[in-house]
């Protein structure tokens, strides 16, 4: 994809900033509005009859928009793409160690992922300019066993224009983003494990 970026863009919905970290310290302006117009709700690209739960507030994409291209390394710095991960429903997190959003919404992500890990559904962090050795103490220490892939120098996260953490989306069978979410969430909830239950079995 080298340089070249996905519009993931949109209009205004809710979004709490108290709910989400900035990679950079101090965002200027440009960086807020671009991050406010991320949390937009568009047209449901999701198969029929099989919508996200409202409490989620997440952006559906009219298109389904390809990802399976997008290059990430592993933690012995291997280049690998999202290809690895076809024929799965991946929610795909980007995150960091020092974001306290991020951390709160772990616990949650590493549950779903223990429970419909073997029903073709796959939790997949992506990690935002950390080394091997910090990504992987932090999953030790909290005991998450959900892949953690690394975007090392940030060029997956600006192809996506990712500009606060964490972002999660949504891909399906494919590997083509249905919607995607800003900040955190609950993600471990009766509604979400009632719409994973329905689009898993979805053909």
């Amino acid at each position: 994809m080298g340089t070249q970026s996905i519009h993931l863009g949109g209009k205004r919905n809710r979004f709490s900033p108290m709910r989400a970290c900035f990679p950079h310290r101090r965002p200027g302006l440009a960086a807020l509005v671009l991050a406010l117009a991320f949390s937009a709700r568009l047209a449901g690209a999701a198969p029929a009859g099989v919508e996200p739960p409202e409490a989620l507030l997440v952006q559906s994409f009219a298109d389904p928009i390809p990802l399976r291209a997008v290059a990430l390394t592993d933690e012995d710095d291997r280049h690998i793409t999202l290809d690895r991960f076809r024929g799965q429903v991946v929610l795909l997190n980007f995150w960091a160690t020092w974001c306290g959003p991020c951390r709160a919404e772990m616990p949650d992500l590493e549950r779903l992922h223990r429970a419909y890990r073997d029903r073709g559904f796959a939790v997949v962090g992506v990690n935002f300019k950390e080394s091997p050795r910090q990504v992987q103490s932090f999953m030790t220490r909290q005991n998450l066993t959900f892949p953690a892939l690394l975007d090392r120098d940030g060029a997956a996260s600006a192809t996506l224009r990712v500009v606060l953490l964490p972002v999660t989306l949504l891909l399906d069978r494919e590997g083509r983003a249905l919607w995607k979410a800003l900040g955190a969430r609950e993600w471990d909830t009766p509604p979400t494990r009632a719409y994973l239950d329905r689009l898993l079995a979805a053909p």
